[in-house]
């Protein structure tokens, strides 16, 4: 179904629900939350999407994503329990763990346009007006959300 081999529903299943869990943690707290339970499964979750991606990916670009995805991840994760001032370390944090959600969704967009429907998928071409529509809107999210984040943080 949708041309996807196994380990392909094994890397689309097991960073599905950081999808659902970022959302409801942007909703809820303004940022993703790192140490909480949504945290948690927005850690898992993401750890198997960005580790699988090397297993499936098939443009080049996909490594750098998934490896630019691991990174972010893991600092946003690590900076908390680093020896640094709390209000720089919540800055740092909430900046990489909002730009793996970016990362996260980027390529989500990209996938779920190129696949459906199933047979006749929306976009065929990486260039696709629609795709590149997509992606700046992401990209318009990012930019706005990450303001909004950083000016709460500083009036905090």
């Amino acid at each position: 179904m949708f041309g996807i081999s196994p380990l392909g529903w094994l890397h689309t299943l097991g960073s599905l629900p950081a999808i659902p869990v970022a959302v409801y943690m942007f909703a809820r707290h303004g940022r993703i939350v790192p140490r909480s339970f949504a945290g948690a499964i927005y850690f898992v979750s993401m750890l198997v999407g960005a580790a699988t991606v090397f297993l499936v990916a098939h443009q080049p670009v996909s490594y750098v994503v998934g490896l630019a995805t691991l990174l972010l991840v893991l600092g946003g994760y690590a900076v908390g329990r680093l020896p640094l001032p709390p209000r720089l370390a919540r800055y740092a944090e909430t900046i990489c763990l909002s730009l793996s959600a970016f990362l996260l969704m980027l390529p989500t967009v990209t996938e779920i346009l190129r696949r459906v429907p199933d047979g006749h998928p929306f976009v065929t071409e990486l260039d696709a007006p629609l795709l590149v529509g997509f992606q700046a809107g992401l990209l318009v999210i990012l930019v706005v959300g990450l303001s909004a984040q950083i000016v709460h943080l500083r009036r905090r």
